[in-house]
């Protein structure tokens, strides 16, 4: 492609259109002189191939969000090896015709931490609940940093282990462990013992949802920092309670960045990204 040339991007889900990312992509393009368009493309599971088959002509990249981040692999020509450990993508590179994928999730969440707490994942513990969706890719990404510690909470417990037992096999030194939501008595202890809570289920998007754990289990000293953009019931009883605490945005931001930087070879404006992630944001929750 020309430098002149205009270059099309986009982000592909099942649903899509709530997605605040071509806000925040169009606005890098803008700040940094780039003649890109970003959109959102809703892609039905059954239509992911096809999808990545004219994404070789047609993208110069894409971001993958839920439900195709682990269904758009079989379609990549290449997968950076951590993303492959994790079976997770959310960000493809086109070079040339050839697809290439990787994940800036756990980036994403390493900076929002660091920007919101100045928290550190070396030598630190921490604890996710939920393990569906971005966990493992967010696990993977914080044993290969160097955690000391990482305690699973998911409703079924299978599926905790199953990463769990992933985890032990691929970074031995990382230590972990895993319980039932249910179990309250386990949960308080993981949280006592955690520099770090992330809220990962997505209980919380509705209005009515009740919180995946209890709050109250929650100690004072905790960080704790929802996936979820919108006020939860975890996330009003950290603030109410003066627990340092963060939502989803700042992840969304830096993830976002992270792409930009992989697909453009720029380093990402964030400021301006920030400023049109929050407008966009505000708009969409008025």
């Amino acid at each position: 492609m020309d430098q002149e040339e205009k270059k099309y991007y986009a982000v592909i889900g099942y649903p899509v259109g709530h997605s605040l990312s071509p806000a925040m992509q169009n606005a890098a393009f803008e700040e940094c002189g780039l003649n890109g368009e970003y959109t959102a493309i809703e892609v039905a599971p059954e239509n992911v191939g096809a999808f990545a088959a004219k994404a070789r002509t047609s993208l110069a990249g894409f971001n993958i969000t839920v439900p195709h981040k682990n269904a758009i692999i079989p379609f990549l020509d290449e997968v950076e090896f951590l993303a492959s450990l994790q079976g997770s993508v959310n960000t493809v590179i086109n070079r040339n015709g050839s697809l290439y994928g990787t994940s800036t999730d756990g980036y994403g969440l390493e900076a929002a931490l660091k920007e919101s707490f100045s928290f550190e994942i070396k030598n630190n513990s921490v604890t996710f609940i939920g393990c569906g969706g971005v966990v493992k890719a967010l696990a993977f990404h914080f044993a290969s940093c160097g955690v000391k510690r990482i305690f699973l909470l998911n409703r079924t417990l299978s599926t905790a282990q199953t990463l769990c037992d992933a985890l032990r096999k691929e970074f031995p030194a990382v230590e972990c462990a895993c319980a039932p939501l249910a179990d309250e008595e386990t949960a308080e202890d993981f949280f006592q013992e955690s520099s770090l809570a992330v809220q990962c289920t997505s209980l919380g998007l509705k209005k009515d949802d009740p919180p995946p754990v209890m709050p109250e289990l929650l100690p004072k000293d905790i960080l704790f920092f929802d996936t979820i953009y919108k006020k939860t019931p975890l996330l009003q009883y950290a603030e109410a309670n003066h627990i340092q605490s963060a939502n989803g945005l700042g992840m969304l931001l830096h993830q976002g960045a992270k792409s930009f930087s992989l697909w453009t070879g720029k380093e990402a404006p964030v400021e301006a990204m920030r400023k049109a992630l929050y407008e966009a944001f505000y708009k969409a929750n008025q």
